[in-house]
């Protein structure tokens, strides 16, 4: 039986609650709770999802949500389903596109404003040698130098481990707990928990409200979570062939391309071949080529000559 309220877990459930020009306070609330800083952010402007490279040749990126605050702040806000591999290394590359447009005609002094990459995540990285910080939902992350002092202030990167995030309604302290806990369990509600009494919580919900969508969005929905599903089978079937355990659970060393997120036993040039056919078989299955990429970490053209 279909909820009551739209999964944010899918492309357009989450594009529907944050990106659209009507959902500019609900972001705005959204990332000041998450920053926790004392200049609050007052407007926001949407900014063109896609960038594209210097060159046709050049691999482009596409993001979730890319906007400026009125300070002219840069913010890349990604909701990544599934493990991928290779992930922070893209991360890491979607930055590099707000820092290089900024960059003036004629005379500039190189000074950039802050850019803050915040990825929501379905899943945890299984690579944190710190026991502490294991189960921590917030992971912020800054350039430091060797005495782990911040070398550079101006550029951040937020990842948001859902499923450690196990707070119960009861136990919800701060403004981000509660958009954690909105996020998390969106999908399974059939009433507006008490808790979220005020306007902007009311207004999220109203964007959430499976009734309130025309025939063009219900397709729209329907197809974004039939991709989120197949996503899912096939990574999930994967796992189960034994084709992927290696990555998932641990590292790979001496990769070409730095490293894997996770360990292969026995694999060398078997752990690409893996993920060609599970690559393949999500094609077949009707999967975008755009998310069989971001799952997986082929380019594009790979992909098509699968």
């Amino acid at each position: 039986m279909q909820g009551k309220y739209v999964n944010p877990f899918t492309d357009f459930g989450f594009k529907k609650i944050f990106a659209e020009e009507a959902s500019k306070p609900l972001l705005i609330d959204f990332l000041n709770a998450l920053l926790n800083k004392d200049s609050k952010i007052t407007d926001i402007t949407f900014k063109n999802t896609e960038k594209l490279g210097f060159t046709q040749a050049d691999r482009k990126a596409v993001y979730d949500i890319f906007c400026d605050n009125n300070v002219g702040e840069k913010f890349i806000v990604e909701l990544q389903k599934l493990k991928q591999n290779f992930f922070k290394d893209r991360t890491v590359y979607y930055s590099t596109f707000p820092i290089v447009d900024q960059a003036s005609k004629g005379e500039w002094s190189y000074q950039l404003n802050s850019i803050y990459c915040i990825g929501i995540l379905n899943f945890t990285f299984d690579d944190k040698k710190n026991n502490s910080s294991k189960h921590e939902v917030v992971h912020t992350v800054k350039l430091k130098d060797q005495n782990c002092d911040v070398f550079y202030e101006k550029l951040t990167y937020i990842y948001l481990e859902m499923p450690n995030f196990l707070k119960k309604e009861e136990e919800l302290e701060s403004r981000l707990d509660k958009w954690l806990f909105f996020i998390k369990n969106l999908e399974d509600f059939q009433e507006i928990p008490a808790i979220f009494g005020d306007s902007i919580f009311e207004s999220a919900f109203e964007k959430a409200e499976l009734a309130n969508y025309n025939d063009l969005e219900h397709q729209l929905y329907e197809a974004s979570l039939k991709t989120l599903r197949d996503n899912f089978s096939a990574y999930q079937c994967a796992s189960d062939e034994g084709k992927l355990e290696g990555i998932i659970e641990g590292k790979i060393e001496g990769r070409i391309e730095g490293r894997a997120e996770g360990r292969v036993e026995g694999i060398n040039e078997g752990e690409g071949i893996g993920i060609k056919k599970v690559a393949k078989s999500m094609r077949l299955s009707g999967i975008p080529i755009n998310e069989i990429s971001k799952m997986t970490g082929l380019l594009e053209k790979e992909i098509e000559t699968l």
